[in-house]
């Protein structure tokens, strides 16, 4: 693969993270969080998509979903919500939960984070001093906002709960939930910025194991880049989104014939190579409007339409809005 095509994707749909919470718990604990868009202008202002996580940096748990098997989780397990599912963490399976109410989330976004909770037959007062030495469990919990529009084809490759055991993650993300506890205990000067970029390096290496560990018969976008033929495929219709592509040119230079390219496509990410690059080429320009001053007509220019007018049509066909109004838009964000 001649370029990182999940890190161009991550770029483009402006991934960022935010530590929130550091929880303590002890004996029976359970808390309920709300839908992630309840809480996303709260948490991730200007996000169109929020994901919750929490890092297990002590004990054990649990984590459950509706219409999920709840999962066990360790010292050292991460779990996600990629879809912003509301979601339980709890000692054990059933324990009645305490509900995280929206009000409060919005009541305690200016507060300074991480917000130190502790659970124990009900919530202490959050923020107040806690002996968090003796907790039976200590989570670091956060979130992750990210672009959907105009193309965002990660997301739906989630699953709705992603579970990494500590047996699956590497020593330096072990090390990473470490820090991030004592970053959340200390607050020295600088801890809000390191533990954001902890957060994000965080997301994308249980993105990659996630990836490692699929089954030979997964489809969708991240089983796509494993494929010989399509990752090399996405690489280059990524690396240069400006050239005047044809699927058989395309099949050529990853050696299929055009209509084993198509199939392929079809196989793993359920849409054509030229319509998967139609959405690419929307959302290179929808970051270049909202980053860069350049015009309308050269941005046309930088992504493949031979002019502006056409590309406007796309645009706005795929988006909604026409890219001027969009720019406008996206700038208040």
């Amino acid at each position: 693969m001649s370029r990182d095509t999940l890190s161009d994707l991550l770029r483009a749909v402006r991934l960022r993270g935010a530590v929130f919470y550091y929880v303590s718990n002890w004996e029976d604990w359970a808390a309920e969080a709300p839908p992630a868009r309840e809480i996303a202008a709260a948490v991730m202002p200007g996000a169109e998509h929020v994901m919750e996580f929490h890092m297990v940096a002590k004990g054990s748990g649990w984590a459950a979903i509706s219409g999920v098997a709840p999962v066990r989780l360790g010292a050292g397990d991460i779990v996600m919500f990629p879809h912003g599912d509301a979601h339980v963490i709890s000692s054990a399976p059933g324990v009645e939960p305490d509900r995280i109410h929206a009000d409060w989330v919005f009541a305690t976004r200016h507060e300074p984070k991480p917000i130190p909770i502790a659970f124990h037959r009900g919530v202490r007062e959050p923020g107040a001093p806690t002996p968090v030495a003796d907790a039976d469990t200590i989570l670091v919990c956060g979130f992750f906002g990210c672009d959907l529009r105009p193309f965002n084809p990660l997301v739906a490759a989630l699953p709705r709960l992603l579970h990494l055991p500590a047996a699956r993650i590497g020593g330096w993300v072990a090390r990473v939930i470490d820090q991030a506890a004592q970053e959340s205990t200390e607050h020295r000067p600088g801890a809000d910025a390191v533990l954001e970029r902890l957060a994000e390096m965080m997301f994308v290496d249980t993105a990659r194991r996630y990836l490692d560990g699929l089954p030979e018969d997964a489809t969708g976008w991240l089983a796509g880049l494993r494929d010989r033929y399509v990752g090399r495929a996405l690489a280059l219709l990524h690396e240069q989104p400006e050239r005047p592509w044809t699927i058989d040119e395309l099949g050529r230079a990853v050696g299929l014939s055009r209509s084993a390219l198509h199939e392929r496509f079809m196989q793993f990410l359920a849409q054509p190579p030229m319509h998967y690059l139609a959405n690419w080429r929307i959302q290179v320009a929808s970051r270049l409007l909202r980053e860069t001053n350049g015009s309308i007509a050269s941005i046309a220019l930088d992504v493949g339409y031979e002019s502006e007018a056409a590309f406007s049509r796309a645009f706005k066909r795929l988006v909604g809005l026409p890219p001027g109004t969009w720019r406008r838009t996206a700038s208040r964000k």
